[in-house]
């Protein structure tokens, strides 16, 4: 089942409630990225985009959530540790 997910990932320093509901998603990304997988298999397995068809949309959305994949590794997952001690 594909979620449901914006075309741009948040950009922002302060944890979202689309990142806390997307904290799997970026996940994939990121675990995708890492495995050295090609972003077009990633982004259609991952999202249901088909860059063939939607080139740009497909970049967009791809890069954006590795972005903040890669936020929420260095740094946002601070916030999720302060959420989760109140």
């Amino acid at each position: 089942m594909i979620e449901l997910f914006d075309d741009i990932a948040p950009s922002g320093s302060e944890l979202t409630d689309y990142d806390r509901t997307h904290i799997k998603l970026y996940i994939r990304v990121h675990d995708a990225h890492e495995d050295d997988a090609d972003w077009t298999e990633a982004v259609w397995i991952i999202f249901g985009i088909d860059p063939n068809r939607e080139p740009d949309r497909a970049r967009q959305v791809h890069d954006s959530h590795l972005a903040r994949a890669r936020w929420m590794i260095e740094s946002g997952y601070r916030h999720l540790i302060k959420d989760a001690q109140h």
